[in-house]
């Protein structure tokens, strides 16, 4: 795939549990490189905590080298049923432009692997910082 949308409701301002399991295990120990394949995150929320969940799912792009697709503001939809949800125009609007940006990224990125190739990766350098 050239990207992954990774979405959740909000539970206790952070993502869903067992969502979080599996992304922890998807990260950690699959072998295939994930650098430039481009990652989004949404969230939904009754009201708060949409921020808190956001970030913690885009870490998981981040540690692996993987561009993070941005919309026009931190990407959540309101409401605590999906009819509620429906209601949000600007939340609506925030997906549909993450999802024309996203696909975008992902076009460029292949444009610019076609060019320029993939950026160079050095050896992983891990520091225990007890010494």
């Amino acid at each position: 795939c050239d990207g992954l949308v990774v979405g959740s409701p909000v539970y206790y301002a952070s993502a869903n549990a067992t969502l979080v399991a599996l992304l922890d295990r998807l990260f950690y120990s699959t072998p295939f490189d994930k650098t430039m394949k481009v990652g989004a995150a949404v969230a939904s929320a009754r009201r708060g905590g949409l921020t808190a969940t956001f970030d913690e799912l885009n870490k998981y792009f981040t540690i692996s080298g993987m561009p993070v697709a941005a919309g026009q503001y931190w990407n959540g939809i309101h409401g605590n049923r999906a009819e509620e949800a429906q209601q949000d125009g600007e939340g609506l609007q925030m997906m549909r432009t993450l999802a024309r940006n996203m696909t975008f990224l992902m076009r460029s990125i292949e444009l610019g692997k076609e060019k320029y190739g993939l950026p160079e990766k050095e050896p992983r350098i891990g520091t225990n910082f007890i010494r």
